[in-house]
């Protein structure tokens, strides 16, 4: 009787162990299609970038500097496509700095401003970046998901016997996006 109890206790251990082992398999799945999906985005935004640079080029000839930064960061963001979230984040939001400029700029050329083709790479940008945001948020809920799974008693047990890792949120370094706008009256 006590050898039909033990064996039912290791066959619902081993039962537990196959059930939390798939659910770490899906969350590391969910993450990964989370960071594809960043990933996407990502990509269709530096695509966007060499076409707005030759709208705004005939314009903005003398801002030389600004220009060069958003070529500069747009070449860092790419060769950081194949990095992981963390060194990706660095050079995303440098690009996103730099992009902030150049359309800060950009408002002091009215010219440009009322410019079709500018105002439809503005208009653009604009989605792809609110489509970035999406997918940053479904990314780092399906990493939380994982690293609270690989952390938590006895999930973690079964974790680090097939070697499941935590996963890096995709956060912002750039300052200027986490301060809280000043409102003036």
């Amino acid at each position: 009787m006590t050898s039909l109890i033990i064996l039912a206790l290791v066959v619902a251990a081993a039962v537990y162990a196959v059930y939390v082992y798939n659910d770490l398999v899906r969350k590391r799945q969910l993450s990964r299609e989370g960071w594809s999906g960043i990933d996407v985005q990502l990509k269709r935004r530096t695509d966007l970038i060499p076409n707005l640079m030759e709208t705004v080029r005939g314009y903005m000839g003398h801002e030389r500097q600004t220009l060069e930064a958003v070529v500069e960061a747009r070449a860092k963001a790419t060769s950081a496509a194949s990095s992981g979230p963390e060194a990706r984040a660095r050079a995303e939001g440098e690009l996103s700095a730099a992009l902030g400029r150049l359309l800060a700029i950009a408002e002091a050329y009215p010219d440009l401003k009322a410019n079709t083709t500018f105002l439809e790479f503005q208009s653009a940008l604009r989605s792809v970046e609110d489509e970035i945001q999406m997918s940053r948020r479904y990314y780092n809920g399906t990493v939380r998901d994982l690293n609270v799974a690989v952390e938590s008693f006895p999930s973690n047990v079964v974790a680090n016997v097939f070697k499941f890792d935590k996963a890096e949120y995709f956060e912002l370094d750039n300052e200027a996006e986490r301060a809280v706008p000043q409102v003036k009256f």
